[in-house]
Order: structure tokens, then sequence, then C-alpha cells
């Protein structure tokens, strides 16, 4: 007997699980450690928004991500 895929859906590819997913930790370098963040808004794209990780320490770009339809 197969298992289903990981999405739970017959013939899914598990994505739409993980849409509306936010980091509250990321590994800093220059902190050396996982440390809480701060998410900024950068841009408002028509597709969507763009949002920027800071440590919440030093203040560090630790990445972005994209919301797409925005708010």
């Amino acid at each position: 007997m197969r298992s289903p895929p990981p999405s739970g859906r017959p013939g899914g590819d598990g994505r739409g699980r993980f849409e509306g997913l936010a980091a509250t930790a990321l590994h800093c370098p220059r902190c050396r450690a996982a440390m809480p963040v701060r998410e900024r808004l950068l841009l408002v794209l028509p597709d969507g928004e763009l949002h920027e990780y800071l440590c919440s320490r030093c203040l560090t770009s630790l990445g972005t991500r994209t919301v797409r339809g925005g708010r």
C-alpha cells in the first residue's frame, strides 16, 4: 500500500500547506545564534508585498519574503 503525498491531497505537491508561514527566529551570522526576527514591509508590489526579516538584536537583514495578494 502506498502512502499519500506529503500534501495530503492526491497528486498535490505540498506547497499550499506552508503558504502563510512566517519566520519567528532565524540564524544571524553577526550574533552567531538563532535570534528572534522583526518583519519590516519594504515594498508594495502589484502582486503582493515584499517583507524583510531583521535580527532583533543587531538589525542585520536575514532575508525576505513575498506575501502574495497584499493586505
